[in-house]
């Protein structure tokens, strides 16, 4: 539930369209290589450790050092270095202005009912953020409750929703500058428009509900106390909040709360980091007195809940690896009274959501979403239905509403919105993403391949209609392949303009997902990571076996896990690829879990603190598998300062290595904004200028010529 990494439309998504961009023109044959001026020296200074009798040396240890001039130096001359490089790339203009035809639209976010109103976000066209608005009912007048230009001028602070009160009436809103998972949290009389003088300060934040009687409000925090759950009383201050919860968890442990619709529960999960295999749930009844209880403590499998009415439904993967639902009475909760609400299945459950008294399924069908619902007893009560294959969010709406709304997208479908009648069954769209793109030219395919194991491996390959394989295709290859993160058909403009224009996309279901169930994401975990490496080098492999493509028209992406994912690719199989962007990436991996949310991710990858998980790590950690005089591929690295999840060093190290490494004459360029990080909240802006980077990049190296 919690992976490691942004939510998956501002980060596994983005990643994605940013791939799909490459080919933003008609494709041409690969231009011979001109010569390229050295990138700027790196002093080596050697740092040697003994893990474990090993004897390590790391000759850039103080590119750690964030702060320090030296490093600032270094990454102000890799900049220059990088940008004197893609200026050879003569349509950076051209890509910048297509990028802003597709990319600067009406875009809207699913809405949230409370009391009669609607909280949604927009950005127009002509802006850079995102506006915080409401409606006044259905149909009504839309009005800025938030309006972020204001806020910074250089539109680099964004605002998101973090709850409204039952009645509508007080807002809670997140305030985040550049890209930071850290979040300042304020709070809106919503009639008036002003502010209160609450304020939660910055911090990282997993959850934030207010009370119905608007007089408190709970949340859960990490800070250097801890992860803590809280109750903050408005009108105190924040120094006084009693802590309800956490006090002597470790550093590992994510804590995340709500409170039921009603007021009456607390609901409480605790996390053994970002994918742990199992977790625990407690609750507490505030009308009898609020002494917090355990519910699921002792089982070795995980459960989310949710609270509808007097009773916690869980989605689990106790003994069902493609998961089930129980619900459990809170007046009774004892675990011999579960009942078993919808069972395990062929398809995996991917999400369910608690509408007006009923259970929305997502499953997951051989990657593909259905929606199936189901009465408060299990019985079935019918589907929703989309036109085509795609995704959907989880539904949003109340225990005790009577609509829902949900986002539907697919490779060839943009992203809609639509409101669900609970009573009627019927739905309506609510808002459309419309592009300047046609998208009946594009095909979908989705094959299987065999990994190095044998294992079955499904891949999606988007591309215009009535492409031949002739072998010559430049193709993108990217993917993920952890925390049991699912990738599934979603919709990007630009992608479909490429592949309009004859490219190829391929996304392949790796292991380490959940696109498959429990046994999917386990087979890709600690000892098992490389299960999730040698799938992405079969699909690279069965691409150029099946004629799409071939080596000198290959380039893969990834980002953060999928960074760590292309970096092992990177060292492990540089002949198959011409260029690699690796993004926000993990990269020495004997190290990662010593710097910002690392601890985090000692559930998915163990630590090299561990003798036996450490022999496992170094076989397959990029930065200790870089080999002098190899002939890699063309990279260019991408992270910034503001990437508070993601230690900046990762990119900063391996680019000195892998310059200092290389036995090609193939550019290694770090793209490095000060502004940048993790969570997304980028101006449209700098999202086009980061776009264009990676593509003039990529065009550059797969010989793409407008």
């Amino acid at each position: 539930m919690f992976a490691c990494f942004i939510d998956r439309l501002n980060s596994v998504r983005t990643l994605a369209l940013v791939a799909l961009l490459v080919a933003c023109a008609p494709l041409s044959p690969a231009p011979s290589a001109q010569p390229l001026a050295p990138p700027p020296p790196t002093p080596v200074r050697v740092v040697a450790d003994t893990l474990h009798g090993v004897v390590l040396e790391d000759p850039y240890r103080w590119l750690e050092d964030q702060q320090a001039p030296e490093t600032r130096t270094w990454i102000e001359a890799q900049n220059a270095y990088t940008t004197a490089n893609l200026d050879r790339f003569p349509f950076r203009k051209e890509v910048a202005a297509r990028l802003g035809e597709i990319l600067k639209v009406d875009r809207f976010t699913s809405p949230i009912e409370r009391g009669g109103r609607y909280f949604f976000q927009r950005r127009m066209p002509d802006q850079e953020q995102y506006v915080l608005y409401v409606r006044e009912g259905l149909n009504g007048p839309d009005r800025v409750l938030i309006d972020p230009h204001t806020l910074s001028p250089d539109f680099t602070t964004s605002v998101s929703i973090m709850d409204v009160s039952a009645d509508g009436t007080l807002l809670a809103y997140a305030l985040r500058k550049g890209g930071e998972d850290e979040v300042e949290i304020r709070f809106l009389d919503v009639a008036s428009g002003r502010e209160t003088a609450e304020a939660l300060p910055r911090n990282n934040y997993y959850g934030l509900s207010i009370a119905p009687d608007k007089e408190r409000c709970y949340y859960s925090v990490h800070d250097e106390r801890g992860t803590l759950l809280s109750a903050h009383r408005f009108g105190t201050v924040i120094s006084a909040d009693p802590v309800l919860f956490g006090q002597g968890l470790p550093p590992e442990k994510i804590l995340e709360t709500s409170l039921s619709e009603d007021g009456r529960y607390l609901l409480i999960h605790v996390y053994e980091g970002s994918a742990g295999t199992r977790n625990e749930v407690y609750y507490s009844d505030i009308l009898a007195g609020g002494r917090i209880l355990p519910l699921v403590t002792d089982v070795d499998a995980n459960f989310f809940g949710q609270i509808g009415g007097d009773r916690v439904y869980m989605s689990s993967n106790w003994n069902a690896p493609n998961w089930r639902i129980l619900a459990a009475d809170l007046k009774n909760p004892a675990r011999e009274n579960w009942v078993e609400v919808v069972p395990n299945g062929k398809a995996v459950i991917e999400s369910f959501s608690l509408v007006g008294g009923r259970i929305y399924v997502n499953y997951l069908d051989e990657v593909k979403s259905r929606v199936q619902i189901f009465e408060a007893d299990g019985r079935p009560a019918g589907e929703i239905r989309f036109p085509t294959i795609g995704s959907i969010d989880a539904l949003s709406g109340r225990w005790e509403g009577r609509e829902a709304f949900f986002s539907f997208q697919s490779f060839h479908v943009p992203l809609t919105i639509y409101r669900y009648d609970v009573a009627g069954g019927t739905q309506e769209v609510w808002a459309r993403t419309n592009t300047p793109i046609d998208t009946e030219r594009i095909e979908v395919e989705q094959v299987w391949f065999n990994s190095k194991d044998g294992t079955r491996v499904p891949m999606f390959l988007i591309h215009r209609k009535g492409l031949v394989a002739d072998g010559a295709c430049p193709t993108l290859l990217t993917g993920y392949g952890g925390f049991n993160v699912s990738w599934t058909p979603y919709f990007s403009p630009s992608a479909a303009y490429w592949v309009d224009q004859g490219g190829l996309y391929a996304i392949p279901s790796l292991r380490g997902g959940g696109e498959f169930g429990d046994e999917w994401h386990r087979a890709a975990m600690h000892e098992k990571k490389q299960n999730s490496f040698d799938d992405f080098i079969a699909a690279a492999e069965w691409l150029i076996a099946h004629k799409y493509t071939n080596p000198s028209r290959l380039a893969v992406l990834g980002g953060s896990n999928g960074g760590l994912l292309v970096g092992a690719f990177l060292t492990q199989r540089p002949e198959l690829c011409h260029a690699v962007v690796c993004t926000y990436p993990l990269l020495d991996m004997l190290r990662f879990h010593k710097t910002l949310k690392g601890p985090y991710w000692v559930s998915e990858y163990g630590s090299a603190d561990d003798p036996e998980q450490f022999a496992y790590i170094r076989a397959y950690s990029p930065y200790h598998n870089v080999r002098p005089g190899t002939a890699y591929p063309a990279v260019l690295f991408v992270t910034g300062d503001a990437d508070t999840r993601v230690d900046p060093m990762h990119a900063r190290k391996m680019t000195a290595l892998l310059q200092a490494a290389t036995g090609s004459k193939n550019p290694v360029m770090l793209y490095y904004d000060t502004r940048a990080g993790h969570s997304g909240g980028d101006p449209a802006s700098k999202e086009i200028e980061e776009l264009e980077v990676r593509l003039s990049f990529l065009m550059s190296q797969l010989g793409v010529e407008l």
